[in-house]
């Protein structure tokens, strides 16, 4: 789910890096891609995802 949030914030990021905006409070595109890149990381860390015992992938191949 983190992955696709990072998705969309590095989009919006992209398009005002592009049109060169900067949003009032000093949110810029390079704000929004550092989010994004958090989020990421945030993800591949396991934080966010749904895990349930006994599901998955991991269990199936356990069998």
């Amino acid at each position: 789910m983190l992955a696709v949030v990072a998705a969309i914030i590095f989009g919006l990021g992209f398009l005002l890096d592009l049109v060169n905006v900067r949003i009032p409070g000093g949110i810029s595109g390079m704000t929004l891609v550092l989010l994004g890149l958090t989020l990421l990381a945030l993800h591949q860390a396991g934080i966010g995802t749904a895990s349930f015992r006994g599901s998955g992938w991991r269990s199936r191949a356990r069998r």
